[in-house]
This record gives structure tokens, sequence and C-alpha cells, in this order.
């Protein structure tokens, strides 16, 4: 529809968390840096725990976890934690592959057989970590279970790391006096804040880009504008600037300014009873009038049972249909969970540069980009350095040839070399 119209290849502002499409703001590397953190701390125990308000990233971050967890990791997700606490142990042991013949509906059976798998994995080396989204709708009683799954451990360490993902609530919940003992346990905190204003232009920017698109439809009014009616929110953003391409194509506009941010804010969001003001004060005699009106119209037979048609909704916004989640991918050779958080929060690779980061980034780069059976110790030259161009302008990304986050996460998620560690070719 509209993609010819902007030069685009594929939709840019997908609510979907496409790893491809990914932005990670300082924030958001924070975050990801944490809970890399809370998987490769391994018997450490204890609780990670990221929040953060509806739309700023959380599954996104998560899903960007699932491609960096160690290759001796296995990972249980809970997506819908509206569930019992027999039916919360019933999922896990389904995650972890854990033959529940005979056992279900008993919380005993299932803990036995939880505990015998994490002492199974304790043996073999294995780390088991249980990753629960929008934690914050788990009942008490499920968090009570939760809590009580840490305590099963060996005599120098737990054997089960628990990562809970959820909105603000979460903190209120945990801030009772009854779930004081959870909340001692949560060993890492951290809060994910919308983007600001600069962090939305570069967003919106990067995306586009990475879309294929060629010349922004944004002039600085609109980006400032989309800002003002998101709060920085991605998900926001990405709906604002959804329809505003659409308003756009519609009207064959190429440049979008202000004005058709604002009719396309009016349209996605919804409306804010606290700009209403004093509304009221003119409300009352309007009501009132149309009432009188109504009841003269009845007297007089004017007023008609016509049948009411629904309008169409122009814009719907489908929840992403969670993907299967496999066994988690391997680490690549060379570079594990936390020299990849380190990265990302490090400097891009100068040139001349060597070690596991840029020997990761050679691997990931075969055989696409780079000879698969490349001599000797990786440099960062001019050779890799032309690589990484090569695959930046193939991924959207700015091909300036330099390894920052954005290139990173694009060498993590979108190579062949990880498309097929994850069985998805």
């Amino acid at each position: 529809m509209y993609l010819e119209h902007y030069g685009l290849t594929e939709p840019p502002f997908s609510i979907t968390p496409d790893p491809r499409f990914v932005f990670l703001s300082e924030r958001h590397r924070d975050a990801l840096a944490h809970l890399l953190f809370g998987i490769t701390q391994g018997g450490g125990g204890g609780f990670v725990q990221l929040t953060g308000e509806v739309g700023t990233g959380k599954t996104t971050l998560c899903r960007l976890l699932l491609e960096q967890v160690p290759q001796n990791t296995r990972v249980a997700l809970v997506l819908n934690p509206r569930l019992t606490p027999v039916e919360l142990l019933e999922t896990m042991c389904e995650e972890l592959h854990i033959d529940l013949e005979g056992r279900r509906g008993s919380v005993k059976a299932l803990v036995d057989a939880l505990n015998a798998f994490l002492l199974e994995a304790y043996a073999q080396g294995l780390r088991v970590v249980l990753v629960i989204d929008e934690a914050q709708n788990l009942s008490v009683d499920a968090l009570e279970q939760v809590r009580l799954l840490t305590n099963l451990e060996t005599p120098t360490q737990k054997l089960l790391q628990i990562v809970l993902l959820a909105q603000p609530e979460l903190r209120t919940i945990l801030a009772r006096e009854d779930m004081r003992q959870l909340a001692q346990r949560i060993t890492a905190r951290y809060h994910l804040t919308p983007l600001d204003a600069a962090e939305t232009a570069e967003y919106l920017r990067h995306r586009f880009r990475i879309a294929g698109g060629q010349r922004f439809p944004f002039d600085a009014s609109a980006l400032k504008r989309v800002h003002a009616h998101s709060g920085g929110v991605p998900r926001l953003i990405n709906a604002i600037a959804e329809r505003s391409l659409l308003a756009g194509y519609a009207h064959d506009v190429a440049r979008l300014d202000a004005r058709w941010v604002d009719r396309a804010a009016a349209e996605v969001l919804p409306a804010r009873t606290a700009r209403r003001g004093r509304g009221w004060l003119i409300a009352v005699p309007v009501v009132a009038l149309a009432l009188a009106l109504v009841a003269v119209a009845s007297a007089a037979g004017w007023w008609t049972r016509t049948p009411v048609v629904a309008k169409p909704v122009t814009t719907a916004v489908v929840a992403p249909k969670p993907a299967p989640q496999p066994l988690p991918a391997p680490a690549p050779v060379g570079l594990d969970a936390e020299a990849f958080a380190a990265a990302l929060r490090a400097e891009p690779l100068q040139p001349g540069a060597s070690g596991p980061v840029v020997e990761w980034v050679r691997q990931q780069l075969q055989p696409d980009y780079v000879p698969l059976h490349a001599d000797g110790p990786a440099r960062f030259e001019a050779d890799l350095q032309d690589a990484v161009r090569r695959f930046q302008r193939d991924h959207g990304l700015a091909d300036d040839g330099r390894v920052g986050p954005a290139t990173l996460m694009a060498l993590a998620a979108s190579t062949p070399t990880a498309s097929r560690a994850r069985g998805t070719e």
C-alpha cells in the first residue's frame, strides 16, 4: 500500500518485536546487560527484576535475551502468568520437556520432578532459568510458589535462576508486607523508562532505514509531535508513525509535518480525560438542549428507528503471537553472554582491534561476507571492516563499518549462522 510511496521494502513500524528492527537506547543496553548478568551469574540465586511501562520494550528485550543465552543454559519461558500454582509448575515442566505423566495436578509430584531435573542439569554443568513475562499478573499464591522454587539448591548454590519482566505494578505488589520474603531475594532491579525526544527521532530514523527507506518523511515538527503524543513509548511511537504514513499515502504527501502527526495521534490514541479541562461546563447545557430536541422530535413523529451501522475500524493493532520457543541457541564460540553484554556497552571496535569480540564478528559474517575458513586470528582491519559495511548495507544499517550496539544485535539475530543454530533453516 504505502510502501512504494515511501520507497520501503517492508512496514517499518510494526508492533511485532522483530530483532532486526531493535533500537537499543542506553537504558535498553543497560537493561539487557542486567538480564544477561542475571543468567550468567549461575548459582548466585535470587531474582532479576525488569520493570517498565506498557510498550517500553520489555518483551523485545526478552526476545533478545533468548537469542543470547549461553550454550549451557536451559530456559523455561512463561508468557501467560495468569495461572494457579499448579498450572505454573506444569507450564515450567512442559517448557523444560519434563515428563508429566502421572504428575499433573499434584504440587509435590511436580516439584519433585522439577527438583530431579535441576539436580541432573547441575550434574551436567547446565544452568536453568525461569523467565516470566507480565509477572505483575501473577497471583499472590503463584508468587509464593515461585519464591519456594528458589529453595531448590545444593549445599553451595541455587539450582534455578528466575527473571521477572513486569509492569510497574509489580513493584507495588512486592512492597507489601506479606511479600517481603520474595522482595528480599531480588538481587538485581532495573526500571526501563521511555525514550527522550532525541532518542525518539533516532528510533524513527533507525526503523525507517531498516525497512529500506531512503528519504525520511518526517520533518522536525513532526518528530517533536510524535514524541509529545507518545511520551517516548516505542509501541505508541510505532502506532502514530504507521498511521501518519498511511495518511500521507492517502493524500499523496511525501513530507509529513506536525499536522499529520496530530491527526494520526487523534485516531490511534485513546482520548485523554485530563485534557477535558472545564469541558463539562459546556457539555451540560449542550446535553440538555440535545435531550429537549429529542423530546420534541419524538412528539412530532420525526424520530425513526434506523439501524445503527458500526463504522469500520481503520487501524487494528494485533498483539504479536508468541513464537514457539525451542531450546536456547548455542552461544557463539569465543563470546559468552557476559562478553556480549560488555560489548553492547563498550565503544565500537577500533581499527586493528583483536580478541573474542572480533573473532565473534568474523564468525557471524561467515560465509556470506567472510570466507568460511579464514586463516589466522581475526583482526578488525580493512577486509573485515569492508565485510561489516556490506552486512550493514544489506540490513538497512548505516554502512560506516563501525560495530556498535545496532550492528552487534543485527549480527546476533539476523545472520544465517544464528538462523541455523535456532533450527529455522
